[in-house]
């Protein structure tokens, strides 16, 4: 019988996480008691422990406690922009979310996966990146390797696998672009699609 996956040959790569283990079990600790457990006023108190782990967090950013971060140092959010409860931000790779953006409550920004034809498992990485001016809906799940163009919307509960342009407004699973942003623009949209 084939064999498809040996997860006792899984091996996470050194230097993969980008700290090392103390450093990670330290913020897993900071992670669900300070940060999980603060009240929601809150928001500095959050963007402080963030930024004590090497996050770059820009002025006046809200985080809910109920936020999760793989690894902070990995992650760079703008000036003004909100991320909603149980928002997931699985940051094995970097995540960049520009200003004035949102990260609606229940989302999943997921830059990690696994390669399904190596047996060992592996991992497969790669960032994602999501503009200024972005609203993600809730309950949305962006993969690796997307970007999310400059005051694009993504609809609730959609699965976003492709660039969304800027501007556009994408819905579904998997996201497609609907219209612009400002309005039916014809030649614009033929482009995304």
């Amino acid at each position: 019988m084939r064999e498809f996956q040996k997860l006792d040959q899984f091996r996470v790569p050194p230097g993969f996480r980008g700290r090392g283990a103390v450093v990670v079990l330290l913020w897993q600790l900071v992670q669900s008691t300070l940060f999980a457990l603060s009240p929601q006023p809150f928001f500095a108190w959050r963007r402080f422990l963030l930024r004590l782990f090497g996050a770059k967090i820009g002025r006046k950013v809200l985080l809910r406690p109920t936020v999760r971060v793989t690894y902070p140092w990995k992650i760079r959010i703008g000036d003004f922009s909100w991320i909603g409860d149980h928002v997931e931000l699985y940051s094995l790779d970097h995540i960049s979310i520009g200003s004035h953006s949102v990260i609606s409550q229940r989302s999943y920004l997921c830059t990690g996966s696994h390669d399904m034809d190596d047996i060992s498992f592996s991992y497969v990485t790669a960032p994602i990146v999501v503009d200024d001016q972005v609203w993600i809906a809730s309950d949305v799940f962006v993969a690796p390797g997307v970007r999310v163009g400059r005051g694009a919307v993504v609809g609730a509960r959609s699965t976003v696998f492709k660039d969304i342009c800027p501007e556009a407004i994408a819905v579904g699973e998997p996201a497609r672009v609907v219209r612009n942003r400002r309005g039916f623009d014809g030649d614009k949209l033929r482009n995304a699609i």
